[in-house]
Protein backbone atom coordinates (compact mmCIF):
# COMPACT_ATOMS: atom_id res chain seq x y z
CA UNK A 1 0.00 0.00 0.00
CA UNK A 2 1.06 3.53 -0.76
CA UNK A 3 2.46 5.50 2.26
CA UNK A 4 0.51 8.71 3.06
CA UNK A 5 1.95 11.24 2.67
CA UNK A 6 4.23 13.41 5.07
CA UNK A 7 1.84 16.38 6.31
CA UNK A 8 3.83 20.00 5.35
CA UNK A 9 4.86 21.23 8.86
CA UNK A 10 3.16 24.27 10.01
CA UNK A 11 4.73 27.29 9.23
CA UNK A 12 4.39 29.94 12.34
CA UNK A 13 3.23 33.10 10.90
CA UNK A 14 6.32 35.93 10.82
CA UNK A 15 5.69 39.17 12.53
CA UNK A 16 5.16 41.89 9.51
CA UNK A 17 8.66 44.14 8.69
CA UNK A 18 8.46 47.41 10.27
CA UNK A 19 8.91 50.19 7.22
CA UNK A 20 12.29 51.71 7.16
CA UNK A 21 12.17 55.06 8.10
CA UNK A 22 14.76 57.71 7.10
CA UNK A 23 15.33 60.95 9.36
CA UNK A 24 14.32 64.14 7.13
CA UNK A 25 17.54 66.07 8.76
CA UNK A 26 19.73 63.22 6.84
CA UNK A 27 17.93 63.45 3.29
CA UNK A 28 18.08 66.82 4.05
CA UNK A 29 22.40 66.66 4.23
CA UNK A 30 22.37 64.86 1.44
CA UNK A 31 20.50 66.85 -0.96
CA UNK A 32 22.85 69.44 0.17
CA UNK A 33 26.30 67.64 -0.61
CA UNK A 34 24.75 66.64 -3.90
CA UNK A 35 24.03 70.56 -4.93
CA UNK A 36 27.82 71.27 -3.16
CA UNK A 37 28.93 68.67 -4.81
CA UNK A 38 27.49 69.95 -8.26
CA UNK A 39 27.96 73.81 -7.83
CA UNK A 40 31.88 72.89 -6.99
CA UNK A 41 32.05 70.95 -10.56
CA UNK A 42 30.18 73.81 -12.35
CA UNK A 43 33.12 76.21 -10.68
CA UNK A 44 35.95 74.09 -11.82
CA UNK A 45 34.59 73.74 -15.20
CA UNK A 46 33.71 77.39 -15.27
CA UNK A 47 37.59 78.10 -14.44
CA UNK A 48 38.86 75.82 -16.54
CA UNK A 49 36.70 77.45 -19.83
CA UNK A 50 37.96 81.16 -18.30
CA UNK A 51 41.99 79.38 -18.72
CA UNK A 52 41.37 78.19 -22.30
CA UNK A 53 39.39 81.15 -23.32
CA UNK A 54 41.40 83.87 -21.49
CA UNK A 55 43.47 85.68 -24.50
CA UNK A 56 39.87 86.51 -25.55
CA UNK A 57 40.59 88.92 -22.85
CA UNK A 58 43.63 91.16 -24.33
CA UNK A 59 43.83 89.89 -27.55
CA UNK A 60 41.34 90.78 -30.42
CA UNK A 61 42.45 89.14 -33.85
CA UNK A 62 41.09 90.05 -37.62
CA UNK A 63 41.24 87.94 -40.10
CA UNK A 64 41.64 89.48 -43.86
CA UNK A 65 41.30 87.40 -47.14
CA UNK A 66 43.68 90.17 -49.74
CA UNK A 67 47.18 91.92 -48.85
CA UNK A 68 47.39 95.46 -50.06
CA UNK A 69 48.64 96.67 -53.63
CA UNK A 70 51.78 98.27 -51.84
CA UNK A 71 52.54 99.95 -48.45
CA UNK A 72 52.30 103.55 -49.18
CA UNK A 73 53.34 102.91 -52.86
CA UNK A 74 56.33 101.27 -51.73
CA UNK A 75 56.31 97.66 -53.34
CA UNK A 76 56.95 94.59 -50.79
CA UNK A 77 57.05 90.86 -51.47
CA UNK A 78 54.59 88.62 -48.97
CA UNK A 79 56.89 85.90 -47.48
CA UNK A 80 55.15 82.42 -46.13
CA UNK A 81 57.26 81.00 -43.07
CA UNK A 82 57.28 79.19 -39.90
CA UNK A 83 56.73 75.54 -40.83
CA UNK A 84 55.30 73.17 -38.56
CA UNK A 85 55.41 69.63 -37.98
CA UNK A 86 53.35 68.97 -41.38
CA UNK A 87 55.89 71.32 -43.43
CA UNK A 88 53.19 73.61 -44.42
CA UNK A 89 53.84 77.21 -43.58
CA UNK A 90 51.59 78.88 -40.86
CA UNK A 91 53.00 82.60 -40.78
CA UNK A 92 52.39 85.39 -43.97
CA UNK A 93 55.24 87.91 -43.45
CA UNK A 94 55.28 91.28 -45.20
CA UNK A 95 59.41 91.94 -46.70
CA UNK A 96 59.50 95.70 -47.88
CA UNK A 97 62.99 96.24 -48.94
CA UNK A 98 64.84 99.76 -48.94
CA UNK A 99 66.44 101.48 -52.04
CA UNK A 100 69.92 100.15 -52.18
CA UNK A 101 71.19 103.84 -51.69
CA UNK A 102 69.90 104.56 -48.76
CA UNK A 103 71.72 104.35 -45.34
CA UNK A 104 70.20 101.76 -43.75
CA UNK A 105 70.07 99.56 -46.92
CA UNK A 106 71.95 96.77 -45.05
CA UNK A 107 70.26 97.07 -41.74
CA UNK A 108 66.53 95.29 -40.95
CA UNK A 109 63.49 96.35 -38.92
CA UNK A 110 61.57 93.29 -37.65
CA UNK A 111 58.37 94.31 -36.62
CA UNK A 112 55.85 92.58 -34.18
CA UNK A 113 52.55 94.37 -34.26
CA UNK A 114 49.93 94.69 -31.39
CA UNK A 115 47.66 92.10 -30.49
CA UNK A 116 44.60 93.49 -32.34
CA UNK A 117 43.61 93.71 -35.76
CA UNK A 118 45.65 92.51 -38.28
CA UNK A 119 49.20 93.93 -39.87
CA UNK A 120 47.36 95.97 -42.29
CA UNK A 121 46.71 98.11 -39.19
CA UNK A 122 49.81 98.74 -39.16
CA UNK A 123 50.33 100.01 -42.38
CA UNK A 124 50.98 103.79 -41.85
CA UNK A 125 54.05 102.66 -39.13
CA UNK A 126 55.42 100.19 -41.63
CA UNK A 127 55.32 103.27 -44.38
CA UNK A 128 57.19 106.12 -41.91
CA UNK A 129 59.96 103.15 -41.22
CA UNK A 130 59.98 102.19 -44.73
CA UNK A 131 60.87 106.35 -45.34
CA UNK A 132 63.89 105.92 -43.10
CA UNK A 133 65.49 103.78 -45.56
CA UNK A 134 65.69 100.58 -43.86
CA UNK A 135 64.38 97.29 -44.78
CA UNK A 136 61.47 96.20 -42.99
CA UNK A 137 59.95 92.93 -42.38
CA UNK A 138 56.86 92.20 -40.42
CA UNK A 139 54.08 89.30 -40.01
CA UNK A 140 51.27 88.09 -38.87
CA UNK A 141 51.07 86.14 -36.13
CA UNK A 142 48.82 82.73 -36.07
CA UNK A 143 45.42 83.59 -35.45
CA UNK A 144 46.09 87.26 -37.42
CA UNK A 145 45.47 88.48 -41.06
CA UNK A 146 46.84 85.68 -43.37
CA UNK A 147 48.54 83.30 -41.06
CA UNK A 148 47.29 80.43 -39.82
CA UNK A 149 43.28 80.10 -38.59
CA UNK A 150 43.80 78.98 -34.91
CA UNK A 151 43.77 81.19 -31.94
CA UNK A 152 46.74 83.52 -30.38
CA UNK A 153 47.95 82.86 -27.28
CA UNK A 154 51.22 83.87 -25.45
CA UNK A 155 53.58 81.31 -25.42
CA UNK A 156 52.54 80.73 -29.73
CA UNK A 157 52.99 84.58 -30.11
CA UNK A 158 56.52 83.71 -28.81
CA UNK A 159 57.14 80.82 -31.02
CA UNK A 160 55.65 82.80 -34.28
CA UNK A 161 58.31 85.66 -32.93
CA UNK A 162 61.18 83.25 -32.69
CA UNK A 163 60.18 81.90 -36.27
CA UNK A 164 60.56 85.38 -37.86
CA UNK A 165 64.06 85.53 -36.15
CA UNK A 166 64.90 82.35 -37.64
CA UNK A 167 63.23 83.51 -40.91
CA UNK A 168 65.69 86.50 -41.10
CA UNK A 169 68.98 84.98 -39.68
CA UNK A 170 68.74 81.97 -41.41
CA UNK A 171 67.18 81.84 -44.59
CA UNK A 172 68.28 85.31 -45.41
CA UNK A 173 71.94 85.73 -43.01
CA UNK A 174 70.70 88.55 -41.38
CA UNK A 175 73.15 88.76 -38.33
CA UNK A 176 72.02 89.89 -35.03
CA UNK A 177 73.80 93.44 -35.23
CA UNK A 178 72.03 94.36 -37.99
CA UNK A 179 68.28 94.02 -37.05
CA UNK A 180 66.61 96.46 -34.84
CA UNK A 181 63.26 94.44 -32.88
CA UNK A 182 60.32 97.04 -33.29
CA UNK A 183 57.32 95.83 -31.09
CA UNK A 184 54.06 97.40 -30.63
CA UNK A 185 51.24 96.83 -28.22
CA UNK A 186 51.87 93.23 -26.85
CA UNK A 187 54.62 93.24 -29.57
CA UNK A 188 57.05 95.02 -27.14
CA UNK A 189 56.87 92.53 -24.77
CA UNK A 190 57.76 90.27 -27.47
CA UNK A 191 60.36 91.92 -28.70
CA UNK A 192 62.13 92.56 -24.94
CA UNK A 193 61.65 88.87 -25.16
CA UNK A 194 63.66 88.03 -28.33
CA UNK A 195 65.81 91.08 -27.29
CA UNK A 196 67.03 89.29 -24.14
CA UNK A 197 67.65 85.88 -25.82
CA UNK A 198 69.46 87.74 -28.04
CA UNK A 199 71.52 90.27 -26.95
CA UNK A 200 73.36 90.91 -29.76
CA UNK A 201 70.34 93.07 -31.31
CA UNK A 202 71.77 95.92 -32.16
CA UNK A 203 68.36 97.85 -30.46
CA UNK A 204 65.05 97.61 -29.39
CA UNK A 205 61.76 100.29 -30.46
CA UNK A 206 58.90 99.58 -27.93
CA UNK A 207 56.14 101.47 -29.33
CA UNK A 208 53.23 102.61 -27.01
CA UNK A 209 53.28 98.62 -25.58
CA UNK A 210 50.90 97.27 -22.63
CA UNK A 211 52.67 97.68 -19.12
CA UNK A 212 50.37 95.15 -17.72
CA UNK A 213 47.75 92.61 -19.11
CA UNK A 214 46.32 91.78 -15.76
CA UNK A 215 44.78 94.72 -15.36
CA UNK A 216 43.28 94.99 -18.51
CA UNK A 217 41.81 91.52 -17.56
CA UNK A 218 41.07 93.00 -13.92
CA UNK A 219 38.41 95.29 -16.33
CA UNK A 220 36.53 92.45 -17.79
CA UNK A 221 33.39 91.79 -15.80
CA UNK A 222 33.84 87.99 -16.68
CA UNK A 223 36.73 88.13 -14.61
CA UNK A 224 35.46 88.45 -11.46
CA UNK A 225 33.41 84.95 -10.95
CA UNK A 226 37.22 83.43 -10.81
CA UNK A 227 40.41 83.59 -8.87
CA UNK A 228 41.91 85.98 -11.86
CA UNK A 229 45.85 86.17 -10.17
CA UNK A 230 45.81 82.47 -10.55
CA UNK A 231 44.27 81.51 -14.04
CA UNK A 232 45.95 84.66 -15.93
CA UNK A 233 48.63 83.92 -17.64
CA UNK A 234 48.64 85.72 -21.21
CA UNK A 235 50.26 88.22 -19.26
CA UNK A 236 52.77 89.38 -21.69
CA UNK A 237 55.32 90.91 -19.01
CA UNK A 238 57.39 93.73 -19.63
CA UNK A 239 58.55 96.26 -17.00
CA UNK A 240 60.79 92.83 -15.22
CA UNK A 241 62.61 92.28 -18.60
CA UNK A 242 62.54 96.10 -19.40
CA UNK A 243 64.22 96.84 -15.77
CA UNK A 244 67.62 94.38 -16.49
CA UNK A 245 67.81 94.43 -20.66
CA UNK A 246 70.86 95.88 -21.37
CA UNK A 247 70.05 96.45 -25.51
CA UNK A 248 70.06 100.17 -26.47
CA UNK A 249 66.33 100.86 -26.27
CA UNK A 250 63.62 103.54 -27.94
CA UNK A 251 60.76 104.13 -25.47
CA UNK A 252 57.76 105.12 -27.33
CA UNK A 253 54.46 106.76 -25.65
CA UNK A 254 51.40 107.81 -26.59
CA UNK A 255 50.04 110.96 -25.50
CA UNK A 256 46.75 108.95 -24.55
CA UNK A 257 49.29 106.48 -22.67
CA UNK A 258 51.76 108.20 -21.61
CA UNK A 259 51.04 108.35 -17.69
CA UNK A 260 50.50 104.50 -17.80
CA UNK A 261 53.54 103.68 -19.02
CA UNK A 262 55.86 106.36 -16.89
CA UNK A 263 56.44 103.48 -13.99
CA UNK A 264 57.79 100.89 -16.19
CA UNK A 265 59.86 103.60 -18.38
CA UNK A 266 61.21 104.97 -15.49
CA UNK A 267 62.33 101.26 -14.46
CA UNK A 268 63.91 100.53 -18.04
CA UNK A 269 67.41 99.80 -17.62
CA UNK A 270 69.84 102.67 -19.59
CA UNK A 271 70.89 102.89 -22.16
CA UNK A 272 67.51 104.09 -23.26
CA UNK A 273 65.63 107.13 -24.86
CA UNK A 274 62.10 108.10 -24.46
CA UNK A 275 59.55 110.05 -26.37
CA UNK A 276 55.97 110.87 -26.13
CA UNK A 277 54.08 111.64 -29.40
CA UNK A 278 50.94 111.77 -30.96
CA UNK A 279 51.11 109.23 -33.81
CA UNK A 280 53.97 107.83 -36.26
CA UNK A 281 52.98 110.72 -38.52
CA UNK A 282 54.65 113.11 -35.97
CA UNK A 283 57.77 114.52 -36.94
CA UNK A 284 59.77 113.72 -33.81
CA UNK A 285 58.69 110.03 -34.18
CA UNK A 286 60.85 110.46 -37.22
CA UNK A 287 63.36 112.20 -35.87
CA UNK A 288 63.96 110.04 -32.75
CA UNK A 289 63.76 106.90 -34.54
CA UNK A 290 66.13 107.94 -36.83
CA UNK A 291 68.37 108.93 -34.55
CA UNK A 292 68.19 106.10 -32.66
CA UNK A 293 69.05 104.06 -36.11
CA UNK A 294 71.98 106.10 -36.99
CA UNK A 295 73.50 105.31 -33.08
CA UNK A 296 72.32 101.81 -32.76
CA UNK A 297 73.61 100.50 -36.25
CA UNK A 298 77.15 103.39 -36.17
CA UNK A 299 77.99 101.59 -33.04
CA UNK A 300 77.29 98.45 -33.87
CA UNK A 301 79.51 98.61 -36.85
CA UNK A 302 81.99 100.00 -34.98
CA UNK A 303 82.11 97.72 -32.20
CA UNK A 304 82.53 95.45 -35.21
CA UNK A 305 85.25 97.29 -36.57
Amino acid sequence: MPRPSAKPPKRTPQPASEPITVEPMWLVKAMGATILVALICAYLVLCLLFYQGQWQLVLHPKRTKAAPQSIAGAPYEIIHFGPDATAIPQLTGWWIPAEHANQYGGATVLFLPAGDGSLQDSVSTLAALHNLGINVFAFDYRGYGQSANTHPTQQRMIWDTDAAWSYLTDSRSITAKELIVYGAGVGASLAAHLAEKHPQISGVILDDPHADLLDVARNDPRSNLIPLNALFHDRFPLAEPLAKLQTPKLLIARSDTAEKMQAAFRAASSPKTTITIQSAADERYQSAVSAFLESCLHASQAHQK
